[in-house]
């Protein structure tokens, strides 16, 4: 049974090494996935407004192939999941690694239930209308919302946690600056001041966090 390198470097634990390297990949295969996904789906999306409309409505019953979104929140989901347990295991367990990975799990658990829990329709309502909507609807808002907050407050929690460890330390600065990026876009995002735009923000919001993830998975493996 191989071990796995906890936060000094040395070896930590007694889960095989294979398995510990294919949960530290999927940080990557997840993000790529998704991206992916969003991209091709819009593509083939007509009368789709990528600045004005959010990535959810790809994956709603109406859009062209909801099944490609659908599967890129699954993926992503279960990958992060996956990644989080790597990452806490480096970090030398639940208690040395503190909650940052605990809540980047929250997130994979998050993407998993927007996934499941669709939006109705593809296109957001006209402004000034009020459209209802389904319970399912309200779910997908609840667990996107969820998403958010853990991709703003788990990279703040992390930086902390790497900073403390010299074999960390160079992730720290890029770990704060992935959570302050994103409180800022997703503010900017919730505030609606450049509304027209909001498709934009909500994508470079969702992509600096996985950005983040990719580099900090490739980090595992080599490590």
């Amino acid at each position: 049974m191989a071990g796995v390198l906890g936060s000094s470097g040395e070896l930590a634990g007694e889960a095989p090494a294979a398995s510990w390297r294919v949960r530290a990949a999927a940080g990557i295969v997840g993000p790529v996935a998704f991206t992916a996904a969003w991209a091709a789906s819009t593509l083939r999306q007509d009368g789709y407004a990528i600045a004005r409309e959010q990535l959810s409505g790809l994956a709603a019953p109406d859009a062209r192939d909801p099944w490609m979104m659908t599967t890129g929140f699954l993926t992503l989901g279960v990958s992060v999941v996956l990644f989080a347990s790597a990452l806490e295991e480096a970090l030398g367990g639940r208690r040395r690694a503190g909650p940052g990975p605990m809540l980047v799990r929250l997130a994979g658990v998050g993407a998993v239930a927007a996934g499941v829990l669709r939006r109705d329709h593809m296109l957001l309502p006209p402004p000034g209308t009020a459209a209802p909507q389904s319970w399912v609807n309200d779910g997908h808002d609840l667990s996107s919302l969820v998403v958010y907050a853990a991709l703003v407050v788990a990279p703040l929690v992390l930086a902390r946690r790497l900073a403390a460890d010299p074999a960390w330390r160079p992730l720290a600065a890029p770990t704060l600056g992935t959570g302050l990026a994103n409180l800022v876009l997703l503010g900017l995002f919730a505030s609606k001041a450049i509304e027209p735009w909001n498709g934009i923000v909500q994508r470079v919001a969702v992509s600096i966090p996985l950005a983040w993830t990719v580099v900090v998975a490739a980090r595992l493996l080599r490590r």
